[in-house]
């Protein structure tokens, strides 16, 4: 399916000469604009930071008043985070009802790619423990929620912003994904330091790029969710980690994946299976004889 709407699009490309590419641009870009715009805001707040039942404790949680484009609520206790140095990252789980028509391949995706971000997010403030450490914090993660991506609309908006280049894409309204997921961090004495609950949809003008996978919002939106965890988790004044030239990160996949960069760049989408990282598999054990 995604060779047939490649090739599709770069059909449409050649076909248009640059005069009629520029007056094109001209034409539908303002349009287009003004009316994504005026639909951002309802599909920011079409997130949900419904709690799952997943946290520990969900008594102390606050609402955050500085994000714009997400929903958060959280929990920091300065006093518990202080001390803790590593970090064990639990393999992250799905709770409740998630969304409907969801493949076990496509859960396992969303929780991978969890996983991978926020080792990334806390690798350069935490020690990342390779194996469950008595000494360690544990945190723990879960998606409770993923709002499937459009592939009919994605098609069009790849179309779309061929018109309008730039950093900032237009989605066709009502085909973008999103993804809700809750974290905390627990002390080694099984204490919570931490806590965060999460949502957010993809906005119809952003920079999550358009795609044919069902789960391509929700896992472009798995770094946005780490970044909010690391935040939320990190002790105020700790300096930036030094790995000493070793990835500790190395074992969920690549942090850099050129593949989905270039098809990206050409197709207008975004692949899932080219851009995130696939877990070191372990060779197993052989059998006592």
């Amino acid at each position: 399916m995604n060779d047939i709407n490649d090739a599709g699009l770069t059909m449409f490309h050649k076909k248009l000469s640059p005069s009629a590419s520029l007056r094109a641009r001209s034409i539908f870009k303002p349009a287009l604009v003004i009316a994504a715009c005026g639909l951002t805001v309802s599909a920011c707040a079409s997130a949900d930071t419904t709690r799952s039942g997943f946290l520990s404790d969900y008594s102390q949680l606050q609402p955050r008043t500085d994000t714009v484009r997400a929903k958060v609520a959280q929990h920091r206790n300065p006093q518990l985070l202080a001390p803790i140095e590593a970090v064990w990252i639990e393999p992250t789980v799905l709770v409740g009802d998630i969304g409907d028509g969801f493949s076990d391949e496509e859960k396992t995706v969303i929780t991978q790619e969890i996983d991978r971000r926020l080792c990334f997010a806390l690798s350069g403030r935490f020690d990342i423990a390779p194996q469950p450490d008595p000494s360690a914090g544990r945190l723990r993660a879960a998606a409770s929620r993923v709002r499937p991506t459009n592939a009919v609309g994605s098609s069009a908006s790849a179309v779309a912003n061929f018109f309008i280049p730039g950093p900032l894409g237009v989605r066709v309204p009502g085909s973008t994904g999103g993804l809700a997921a809750e974290a905390e961090l627990l002390t080694p004495d099984g204490q919570q330091a931490a806590a965060v609950v999460w949502a957010r949809d993809a906005q119809v003008v952003g920079t999550e790029s358009p795609s044919l996978s069902r789960i391509g919002d929700a896992h472009q939106l798995t770094g946005a969710f780490a970044d909010i965890v690391a935040d939320a988790i990190t002790p105020e004044g700790r300096p930036k980690r030094d790995n000493n030239g070793e990835d500790p990160c190395a074992r969920f996949g690549p942090r850099i994946r050129p593949e989905g960069f270039v098809s990206r760049v050409i197709t207008g989408l975004y692949t899932p299976s080219l851009s995130g990282g696939t877990p070191e598999q372990k060779e197993p054990e052989p059998e006592p004889r």
